[in-house]
């Protein structure tokens, strides 16, 4: 792939600021899936990254967040990581000159960095800089990265499927927004893009990234043999398509709009990543699992957590289609769907719907 940073791609903004809708404020299910993470990156870090190797062609070590958003996820994540590669250096090789370390936060041109820079920890031990674009393009020169991190953010496609909204195709979704519970031509639509913007995600990363440079991924999944209706996200992207559904039959909105608007999220499982990595070649895998997101999650919440933090996350890229008129009205209704389901949203709590990657550059 040529160096195509000027390609412009969809953006899909979490909310910004630190208002009661921001992402700032209902990103916490995300960090306590994440939370189980941080020490298998310890771990692999101590085990597989050779920071005596890296440190001896770099005075600076860089460290890429991809999909960062606007915090204060990306922080801790950050700090885990640094803290990381530092206990790595002491003890690997304690007699050399301690590097620098530059933190390179990276989203959407769109995504609120004001709210991100002006939250940045005062007592940090890294420079930080922000890399606004998309990560389905080159972001980085060749061979300047050390360490590269994404967690909750390869979800999002570049793009939607073009099949799932052309009416003559099989996989036109036709009321529906999301793949779940659609005739398996949508799904394996959603499959290819997902195939097709992860190879591109790859080869931009194999040019970036230094050979023994490591990256770790984590992104949600889908256990083998469950479909996407019995995780906790399939459920709720059912019940926002059936709440614009509800107020497309009350003639609050068309449904041609319903129609030609579809989720640009997919969930992939551990052998379709798997698959996709081997293909690009470039990489080792160090590991890859699937973990339970969940497991430091009070299942007792209730519906509201979930509604906010999908409101947090989506309200950008529905205001965008349907107007923001409607967003108040349509999460009201979601927050009482999904009351009124919270059976379906209970018995999807299930384990194996995160997965958990490493790998080095070749």
């Amino acid at each position: 792939m040529s160096n195509n940073t000027g390609k412009v791609l969809e953006s899909y903004p979490m909310n910004g600021g630190d208002g009661a809708y921001s992402y700032t404020k209902n990103s916490y299910l995300q960090r306590a899936a994440t939370s189980i993470t941080d020490a298998k990156i310890h771990e692999a870090i101590t085990e597989k990254l050779d920071i005596g190797k890296l440190s001896s062609t770099s005075n600076t070590l860089r460290i890429a967040d991809l999909g960062c958003s606007v915090g204060p996820n990306t922080f801790i994540a950050m700090q885990n990581v640094l803290e990381a590669m530092q206990h790595k250096h002491r003890t690997q090789d304690p007699s050399s000159k301690f590097p620098e370390f530059q933190v390179l936060y990276n989203d959407h041109a769109s995504n609120d960095f004001n709210t991100l820079f002006a939250s940045l920890p005062s007592e940090r031990q890294y420079f930080a800089a922000g890399v606004p674009g998309s990560f389905y393009n080159r972001l980085f020169p060749k061979s300047s990265l050390h360490f590269v991190h994404s967690s909750y953010a390869l979800q999002w496609l570049a793009k939607v499927p073009e099949e799932v909204l052309d009416k003559n195709s099989p996989a036109w979704n036709k009321g529906r927004i999301h793949y779940t519970n659609a005739a398996e031509d949508v799904g394996n639509a959603y499959a290819a893009q997902f195939a097709k913007d992860m190879g591109i995600f790859l080869d931009a990363r194999a040019k970036e990234l230094v050979a023994g440079g490591m990256m770790v991924l984590i992104l949600p999944s889908i256990p083998d043999g469950i479909p996407n209706s019995r995780v906790p996200a399939g459920v709720m992207f059912d019940l926002l398509g059936s709440s614009l559904m509800d107020m497309a039959k009350e003639e609050i909105i068309s449904e041609s709009l319903v129609d030609s608007f579809n989720l640009p999220v997919y969930a992939a499982s551990l052998k379709e990543m798997k698959d996709i990595i081997e293909r690009n070649g470039c990489f080792s895998i160090e590991k890859i699992e699937t973990t339970n997101p969940l497991s430091k999650i009070d299942i007792q919440l209730g519906t509201r957590p979930c509604t906010m933090h999908l409101r947090a996350g989506m309200e950008g890229i529905i205001s965008k289609h349907f107007g923001n008129k409607i967003i108040d009205e349509l999460f009201d209704r979601l927050d009482r769907k999904a009351e009124e389901y919270s059976y379906l949203l209970n018995a999807s709590y299930t384990a194996g719907t995160q997965l958990f990657i490493v790998l080095t550059r070749k």
